[in-house]
């Protein structure tokens, strides 16, 4: 087998060697999940926000900085870490990444992930990574599924690559990825349907009345509890995926990442035309307060997401009567 790389050829030329380092820690890290290790799963300890951290966790954030050091970074920040890593002092990018999206499906072999983003590297870490989101370079995910895949987005289109098990290569699948219009599917945790504000509550409600409904349309409800493999299918088949705020305590501003997870999401959705937003004002207009802040997340087809957007606009006194008359919206 050859050296782990990805195919070159519609990568800027300052993006090589970043890309170049996380394709090979890409399929190392696909290697340890095909092992199907039982340890990978065990838990070992929470991170600074609390949230728990699985082995494999942990090997994987090791895994990346290693193959990381000589990319050209000057800082890297991970989500499995308190504080960011200084790199190489003359590097001129910043990289943030969630080493190991939807480590909670590993013991049922369920899809999960890797998702990154670049930003312009800064002297400081803080302003390398506190910034308006729209100042992204790059950014991107790693699936690993039936198929390795990695997506990724240098601000003009979404790339899709496919990893080679033969080669160890990310060969270049789709140059240009266009998130498809049509579909008949969301994606919500509906076990929290009575903590939801209420414009997401009467969006759903409407999806969920089907065809006698103000939609006029059946739809199929999604839920995989990982980011990646939500963000995967949709990018493939469309639909819409929601994480809102919610009543519950600590959920008050979501519970997903605005600097690790939902800032790259939205950037490589925007970049296949669709769309991603807080519920109403999107993602990318928003600036990345802390290190690890939260903030809630829609993404999808643009139709969709701009559709919750005008729940969200609405009267609080019109949202309410939505519950009495579904035909408001009637598409």
């Amino acid at each position: 087998m050859t050296a782990p790389h990805i195919d070159m050829t519609q990568i800027p030329d300052r993006f090589q060697a970043v890309m170049q380092a996380l394709a090979r820690g890409a399929v190392t890290l696909s290697g340890v999940i095909r092992s199907g290790s039982s340890d990978l799963g065990r838990q070992v300890g929470t991170n600074t926000d609390g949230d728990g951290q699985k082995a494999l966790d942990l090997q994987a954030d090791a895994l990346f900085l290693d193959a990381l050091q000589s990319a050209g970074l000057r800082w890297y920040a991970s989500e499995e870490r308190a504080d960011p890593v200084a790199l190489q002092p003359q590097g001129g990018l910043a990289l943030a990444i969630d080493p190991l999206d939807g480590s909670s499906n590993i013991d049922t072999n369920v899809s999960i992930g890797t998702i990154f983003a670049i930003h312009p590297a800064e002297a400081t870490a803080e302003a390398s990574f506190l910034r308006p989101a729209r100042d992204l370079l790059a950014a991107g995910y790693v699936i690993y599924g039936p198929r390795c895949c990695l997506v990724v987005s240098f601000g003009a289109g979404t790339q899709l690559y496919t990893l080679n098990p033969d080669t160890g290569c990310f060969d270049l699948t789709e140059g240009r990825v266009t998130l498809p219009a049509a579909s008949a599917e969301f994606a919500i945790n509906a076990s929290n349907y009575r903590h939801w504000p209420r414009p997401v509550r009467a969006y759903i409600d409407d999806c969920l009345a089907g065809a006698e409904g103000p939609r006029a349309k059946n739809f199929n409800m999604r839920w995989i509890a990982s980011l990646v493999a939500e963000a995967h299918r949709i990018l493939m088949r469309g639909g819409i995926f929601l994480y809102p705020a919610d009543g519950r305590p600590g959920y008050e501003r979501g519970r997903l990442r605005m600097l690790y997870e939902c800032a790259p999401i939205a950037f490589v959705i925007e970049q296949a035309g669709g769309r991603a937003t807080d519920g109403a004002l999107p993602i990318l207009d928003a600036r990345i307060a802390s290190l690890h802040g939260r903030t809630p997340l829609i993404f999808g087809s643009a139709d969709k997401v701009d559709r919750v957007a005008g729940y969200h606009d609405l009267p609080e006194a019109e949202v309410s009567a939505l519950f009495g008359h579904r035909g408001l919206f009637r598409a």
